[in-house]
């Protein structure tokens, strides 16, 4: 619903991106993110809300596209930058944080490439002054938090910001008829060398079973004489 009102008012644009539109190849370099076709259904989705522009970016990284290095949040925030400037992007909305490695760097790294303002972890979104600043509720372990800030800016959202809604059957077969454009990294203006490598990733150690107890006395000495806290 956020989104819609946004997308009256001004030309707004939803960018997806995809490491490969190749299953195969993507399974391989980012084994736990949404496959293409996934990241595909969800343009066509949100194109049946309303949202007419739709865009999908396809990174072309040649001599690292077998490389799970190719897409680090440095390398996205790129990406992402060249395509706020060829779209002339006003505002830029998007996940607080990556579902495959939990960064949470991307947008901050965006808002730095641009030099724009930004608001993270956001609940509520108020545009202000025409349109030209916006007050934004941040989700912090303190509570929340409320900060203004000059547009253009990058906000990154928490799961509280908006609520799902069902489609309508009009507006899904709307959204099959409109095209998908697949770009590469050269056609954005962007030229992606990652700069982290994953050294490793293994599972944490496995915790000892737990023990019962037949008494508060025999907590107690447990506590003491174990695991020595009291």
């Amino acid at each position: 619903e956020l989104l819609q009102k946004i997308h009256a008012r001004s030309n707004l644009g939803i960018h997806v991106s995809l490491v490969t539109p190749h299953a195969e190849l993507a399974r391989k370099l980012d084994p736990w993110a949404p496959p293409p076709d996934v990241r595909i259904e969800v343009m066509r989705r949100l194109v049946e809300a309303g949202l007419t522009t739709s865009l999908g970016l396809a990174p072309v990284l040649p001599g690292l596209t077998d490389d799970s290095r190719a897409l680090d949040p440095y390398a996205v925030s790129r990406i992402l930058g060249g395509m706020v400037k060829k779209e002339a992007t006003h505002v830029v909305i998007m996940g607080k944080q990556a579902v495959d490695d939990d960064s949470n760097q991307v947008g901050q790294m965006l808002a730095g490439l641009l030099g724009w303002p930004q608001a993270t972890f956001v609940s509520k979104i108020e545009f202000l002054d025409n349109k030209t600043r916006a007050r934004c509720t941040r989700e912090t372990d303190a509570g929340l938090e409320v900060v203004e800030l000059d547009l253009p800016a990058i906000i990154t959202t928490d799961l509280r910001l908006n609520e799902p809604r069902y489609v309508s059957l009009p507006g899904l077969i709307r959204a099959r008829r409109k095209p998908i454009e697949v770009l590469t990294c050269d056609q954005v203006g962007v030229n992606v060398r990652p700069l982290t490598t994953v050294l490793a990733v293994a599972r944490p150690p496995k915790r000892p079973a737990g023990t019962r107890v037949e008494s508060v006395e025999e907590l107690i000495t447990k506590l003491k004489q174990e695991a020595k806290v009291i």
